[in-house]
């Protein structure tokens, strides 16, 4: 995630909350993209660290476990740099000009010069960040899938460039030998169904058959993923997409929740000022006095009982609002209510590092060395397959 400093509801419903879901499910590494912010914000790079600490207490505040998760910074694993630099010599700038949000955001950001490198090499530098891991699972929107396509797409290349290392074929037999007699004999029938008929259940048995044998040098498992699809060694996996539910979470006047459009709450807001800000929220504008009928649709608080308020509380509020049963006043205070409670555990979560700050940075800095201890392993492997290893 872009440091954007402390964060609001919608970055809660739509990324922090599946987040926390992920966390217990798989091996996850979330990082604060500052080198990414730098991609627009070039010209005004002072707000990025302060802006971090607040983003990342926000991610703990909202549950984002670092017993769980390795948390990070960007810059800080400068292995990401590297194989961006590297993977940017083999990669034809014809590709970098047809991901879709290249010329989206070129229009959106019209005021800025964004006629740099930077720019037009984000998604390789996203993509340094995916590959950097090994990383087979990428959460994202059905925007987004176009980027991890393009991540794919510079696996496949690397791999096709650089992975025909010398004697290939014959290491890859010495791996099989590895696995024993009877998991030999089912990855070469495995291997052969998938090459000879295109079999992708078999393929899929196959990785799965790699994955559980424990006693594997990296290097050699590598191989024989390679060695199953007809390739040579695998160095960079390729990532699929792991889609997330769409969540819009309403802003004050109805429209998404955005900075840019005034409409926020964050996460750790002032009581007062969350119960000011909801109270103060537009209704229905037929709704001019209490004893008016309103129509819920047209009232961007009913917006926000969709998301705070159970079936019988909508019900009530629904029939309140179409038969002026009840004001709007009346109508607000279960969400008040919901948005109060939710945020009550963030608070809480939050004083515990708002109170000792080093907490934070070392939690930080544990993170920054787990993930360049596996970002290092993938350089060897990358520096080694280009024939830069000097070794």
């Amino acid at each position: 995630m872009r440091p954007t400093g402390s964060l609001h509801l919608g970055h809660y419903h739509g990324v922090l909350k599946n987040w926390v879901r992920l966390q217990n499910e798989f091996p996850c590494f979330f990082f604060v993209a500052d080198w990414h912010a730098l991609t627009t914000e070039y010209d005004s790079p002072r707000g990025i660290a302060k802006s971090t600490w607040d983003m990342v207490i926000d991610w703990l505040a909202a549950g984002v476990d670092p017993a769980h998760a390795t948390l990070f910074i960007q810059s800080q694993v400068p292995e990401h740099a590297e194989l961006h630099l590297l993977l940017s010599m083999m990669t034809p700038i014809s590709w970098l000009e047809r991901v879709p949000t290249y010329k989206d955001q070129q229009e959106k950001l019209s005021s800025k010069d964004l006629s740099t490198y930077g720019f037009l090499g984000y998604p390789l530098l996203q993509a340094a960040d995916i590959l950097i891991y090994r990383a087979d699972r990428v959460p994202v929107g059905e925007d987004q899938i176009p980027h991890i396509e393009f991540a794919r797409e510079i696996a496949r290349r690397f791999n096709h460039l650089y992975g025909r290392e010398p004697g290939f074929e014959e290491k890859a037999k010495e791996a099989v030998k590895k696995l024993g007699a009877k998991r030999a004999r089912l990855y070469e029938e495995l291997r052969t169904r998938y090459q000879e008929r295109g079999d992708g259940e078999a393929i899929e048995q196959a990785h799965a058959l790699l994955e559980e044998v424990q006693n594997l040098s990296h290097a050699d498992r590598e191989r024989l993923f390679g060695y199953l699809e007809g390739g040579g060694k695998v160095i960079l996996a390729e990532p699929d997409a792991l889609l997330t539910e769409a969540s819009r979470m309403p802003g004050l006047d109805g429209q998404k929740m955005s900075k840019s459009y005034g409409n926020t709450i964050s996460l750790r807001e002032d009581e007062a000022q969350v119960t000011q800000k909801i109270k103060r929220m537009p209704t229905d504008p037929a709704r001019v006095r209490r004893s008016d009928p309103g129509d819920p649709d047209k009232c961007p608080v009913w917006q926000l009982h969709l998301v705070y308020s159970d079936d019988s509380t909508r019900g009530w509020v629904a029939a309140g609002c179409r038969s002026a049963g009840i004001g709007c006043i009346e109508c607000k205070q279960p969400v008040i209510d919901g948005i109060l409670k939710e945020q009550a555990p963030m608070r809480e979560r939050a004083a515990h590092y708002l109170d000792d700050p080093a907490l934070v940075r070392a939690i930080l800095s544990d993170g920054c060395e787990k993930a360049r201890e596996m970002a290092r392993e993938t350089m060897r492997d990358v520096r080694e397959a280009m024939d830069l290893s000097y070794t």
